[in-house]
């Protein structure tokens, strides 16, 4: 009796094991770097190593996240609420979800931060989850050239450039009146993104999510004049 007992035990052990290897991260990094107030995706790339259909959860489990700083779970541009610390999916064997990612808000402060997932198959007893660790760096935001400046308007050099999903450019409005915007064009000439430059701000987002890997130009046009092109990269 007691053998049998040993073998069952035994037994046990080996299912538990096979279970915490059977799903894993792939392509994750131990460390990601961003600049205060620019966020950072942190791809989760989930993979499915068994022979078996298997219903996945990837838990945050561990995290340092300042007040001033958020953390969610999105997939592609759907993104969780952020008191939601678990992503479930449903994995075919062998498939691999793409598209997922936790998504890091990063504050206003240079700091470090740790964060600490975990990978367990729904249904299955494990004391032995996958468990992967992951350092996020946040540095001073560098400072930024002045690529145009008038009685009209100063305006910055787009950053991030190469950009993979969006950019920005900082810019003063000093004459409310005048009318201001930028176009973003192909190496053909043809407009893929118009974007005002309000007085009441002073920062532009472009959006890049829709423009495939390549070389780009943005044009600044004050009152519909054209003042200023540039060249973005766009890689993905």
């Amino acid at each position: 009796m007691a053998k049998r007992a040993f073998w069952v035990f035994l037994l046990a052990g080996f299912m538990i094991s096979g279970a915490s290897q059977a799903q894993e991260l792939l392509d994750l990094q131990a460390t990601y770097a961003t600049t205060i107030g620019d966020q950072v995706r942190i791809p989760l790339r989930l993979h499915n190593w068994s022979d078996k259909t298997q219903v996945l959860i990837i838990r945050l489990v561990e995290n340092d996240l300042h007040s001033g700083q958020q953390g969610v779970f999105c997939l592609d541009k759907t993104c969780l609420e952020a008191d939601v610390t678990d992503f479930t999916r449903r994995l075919e064997p062998g498939e691999t979800l793409t598209g997922l990612s936790f998504v890091v808000e990063p504050g206003l402060l240079p700091i470090n931060n740790n964060l600490k997932f975990e990978i367990i198959s729904k249904g299955t007893m494990t004391t032995n989850p996958a468990e992967y660790e992951v350092s996020l760096v946040i540095n001073e935001k560098p400072s930024k050239p002045l690529v145009f400046q008038s009685k009209e308007i100063t305006i910055q050099d787009v950053y991030p450039n190469p950009v993979s999903d969006q950019a920005f450019i900082d810019y003063t409005l000093h004459n409310e009146h005048v009318k201001a915007k930028v176009i973003v064009h192909n190496i053909l000439g043809m407009a893929m993104g118009e974007y005002s430059l309000p007085h009441t701000e002073q920062r532009a987002k472009i959006d890049a999510d829709n423009l495939t890997p390549g070389v780009y130009f943005y044009t600044l046009y004050l009152d519909n004049n054209g003042v200023l092109t540039r060249k973005i990269i766009v890689r993905k």
